[in-house]
């Protein structure tokens, strides 16, 4: 695969790109197909997530002197998070390159764009190792960062569980309760599914890569799926 045009859009050209071809690599790919001689993503994507948390801490760190180490937490998490990766991962054409099985390939829901999402953190490693931290934080604030403002215009970061437990309080008196629907990945990438239920019904489910990013996300869909946002 000539990857080429996504270099172009990335703006950024790989010394080894073999690196590249790997941060593209999902893991059912290469169960499919063993003897591609291949390895998948997932290393990067441990390696990259490290160096986007660093950049976008620094960078919200000089950014908002004001703010208290709660809510550079919150707006960092907003923007690290899968959804906000996801749709960098598209704008940039990641889509086009993904190498997955033929089932993955079919699906093109909410799982995708956790695929999506876990490649631009592979991407981000794949630059770090090619050509060192500059270059890794140049891309991350090209393509990322900018996002910021928008995060904060929509106030997407404010803790959405707090608001949920208000909102649920107040409309069916009742508080939310959490629980864990799945846990997937190795013990370095854990992926966590919740789910968020008013008495026993699930009124909204999310994914992170912990517990607590997790319950965001689904306090956040619930929020949406109860039109209470």
């Amino acid at each position: 695969m000539d990857f080429s045009k996504f270099e172009e859009t990335a703006g950024i050209t790989f010394k080894d790109k073999s690196l590249l071809r790997q941060a593209f690599t999902h893991r059912s790919y290469i169960n499919e197909n063993r003897a591609s001689g291949l390895s998948h993503n997932e290393r990067l994507e441990f390696l990259g997530d490290a160096v986007l948390e660093l950049v976008t801490t620094n960078y919200l760190y000089k950014r908002f002197a004001d703010m208290n180490e709660g809510e550079l937490t919150s707006i960092r998490s907003a923007l690290v998070n899968a959804d906000t990766c996801a749709v960098v991962a598209t704008k940039l054409g990641a889509n086009d390159f993904l190498l997955l099985s033929k089932g993955e390939s079919k699906d093109m829901g909410r799982a995708r764009q956790y695929i999506l999402a876990n490649t631009l953190e592979a991407v981000i490693g794949a630059i770090y190792l090619d050509q060192g931290f500059d270059a890794a934080e140049a891309f991350i604030l090209a393509h990322i960062t900018p996002l910021t403002d928008e995060i904060v215009e929509k106030g997407t970061w404010i803790d959405s569980k707090s608001s949920f437990q208000e909102k649920a309080q107040e409309h069916e008196n009742t508080t939310p309760n959490y629980k864990t629907i799945r846990e997937s990945g190795p013990d370095h990438d854990k992926q966590f599914t919740i789910g968020v239920y008013l008495k026993n019904e699930l009124v909204g489910q999310g994914e992170g890569k912990s517990k607590q990013d997790a319950e965001q996300e689904a306090a956040r869909d619930a929020l949406k799926n109860k039109t209470w946002e």
